[in-house]
């Protein structure tokens, strides 16, 4: 059965995501293997592992707010780090009341 709709967790990704996860998946999760293959080092490959899984939790929550989906967006395009991004959300969600 093929995908006929991308899942709203995919839609934020760059290629270049879409094409670790098929190595990752196709090296069997194998971090190892992985660095091996891009000829860098494990250190290299979990820290991008570790930015692909914030990517997608960032991207996964389609009904935000709009100033939270705007930081969303510039953390996901690299216009500002997932850190800052996350403080920003965090005091956002304060200053409003929310959780």
């Amino acid at each position: 059965m093929a995908i006929d709709v991308v899942p709203q967790w995919m839609t934020g990704l760059e290629e270049e995501d879409v094409n670790f996860i098929k190595r990752f998946l196709l090296a069997s999760g194998s971090l190892k293997a992985v660095a091996a293959e891009y000829g860098v080092t494990y250190p290299t490959v979990r820290l991008r592992l570790d930015r692909l899984i914030q990517k997608i939790q960032m991207n996964e929550d389609t009904a935000e707010d709009p100033f939270v989906s705007l930081v969303k967006r510039l953390a996901l395009k690299d216009k500002m780090d997932l850190d800052t991004a996350k403080v920003l959300i965090a005091a956002y969600k304060k200053e409003k009341g929310e959780k």
